[in-house]
């Protein structure tokens, strides 16, 4: 049995991220909190392990997506950020 950790999400932000999404588009919500485009991936999960959540939009809307990588209603801010220390 291995004592070794899964990896975990840094927060990228402590507030949730507006983003415009078009329905019918499918979105990569990062969730290793390690890409340069949040709150989308770039591919840096790839040195730790953390696959991106991939999203299809229901409806032209905006959207608020989390940033603290927290929230148990991925993508979506659940307001989990405000408990954070």
């Amino acid at each position: 049995m291995s004592d070794s950790q899964p990896p975990k999400p840094i927060v990228a932000q402590k507030a949730p991220y507006p983003v415009d999404l078009v329905a019918g588009q499918t979105y990569y919500w990062c969730a290793c909190g390690r890409s340069q485009k949040q709150p989308f991936c770039d591919g840096a999960h790839k040195a730790v392990g953390l696959n991106p959540m991939p999203y299809k939009a229901v409806e032209t809307k905006q959207a608020y997506l989390c940033g603290c990588k927290a929230t148990v209603t991925a993508p979506f801010c659940d307001g989990t950020h405000k408990r954070l220390a």
